[in-house]
């Protein structure tokens, strides 16, 4: 009974709205709002096609790609720069500045200077970059003074302090930063295909809309909402894993991961 009240708390929602949508989309019959029974049907169809190694894996892997490379430069700029007040004060201007530019005004920069069918993956992670960046920066400078002085008295060195102390404290920062730069990068992937790109689901959503190919255009806009939840759900349940010595962060994450 608790995994059915568990289950139904996450869903029903969901299938009153999918419901009201499709007996909206039948009494409307409007060509260009397909009922979802129809769009499932096309997305079966499309999904487990060719199409699925052609343009759903080459963009999926360019997302991850640059979701991935972000949060390494990110998390390791960020550790470093969150413990040095002085590199802060010169760098935080810069970086305030920079974050403040929408990536998607950058692509012509981009197709300049990597070529058209490459500037994707910086795309992404120009815009992928900032949340891990400053989240982790955030979390760095939240070591307490205790901490500090066990620290000393260890005599830790710089990778010790760096990993076993530092590291640590930010993680609940550095997570936050990373499940929002997720969701950038699945939407800058998006733009990056719609632009210039021989391949990917951008670039089978301009397709068919210039075929006018309808239930095919929505059942690739239904697979980016699956793929966004679908990311967010597996990096919540790693994120309990990696924090369960937090007993109120790992309470927290696992509300969000249940819905609750």
């Amino acid at each position: 009974m608790r995994r059915f009240g568990t289950f139904a708390q996450r869903w029903v929602v969901f299938a009153i709205a999918v419901a009201v949508w499709e007996l909206a989309t039948r009494a409307a019959a409007d060509t260009f709002f397909p009922p979802p029974s129809r769009i499932a049907r096309t997305a079966a169809e499309v999904w487990f096609s060719p199409a699925f190694g052609e343009h759903i894996v080459p963009g999926v892997g360019r997302m991850l790609t640059g979701w991935a490379l972000a949060g390494v430069i990110g998390i390791a700029l960020g550790l470093l720069l969150g413990r040095s007040r002085t590199a802060m004060a010169y760098l935080g201007p810069l970086f305030n500045f920079m974050r403040s530019i929408p990536p998607p005004l950058l692509v012509p920069f981009f197709i300049a200077t990597v070529g058209v069918t490459s500037m994707q993956l910086p795309t992404i992670i120009f815009g992928a970059i900032w949340p891990v960046l400053l989240n982790t920066v955030d979390g760095a400078r939240g070591v307490d003074a205790t901490k500090v002085e066990t620290a000393r008295a260890f005599r830790l060195s710089k990778p010790q302090w760096i990993l076993g102390v530092v590291l640590p404290t930010a993680a609940p920062k550095i997570f936050a930063g990373l499940r929002l730069s997720l969701s950038i990068s699945l939407i800058l992937m998006v733009i990056g295909e719609l632009i210039g790109s021989a391949n990917g689901i951008g670039n089978q959503l301009v397709r068919t809309q210039r075929d006018y190919d309808l239930p095919e255009m929505w059942s690739w806009i239904v697979l980016l909402g699956v793929l966004g939840y679908l990311f967010n759900t597996l990096l919540l349940i790693f994120e309990r894993r990696a924090l369960a010595w937090q007993p109120k962060h790992s309470f927290e994450t696992q509300a969000q991961a249940t819905g609750g």
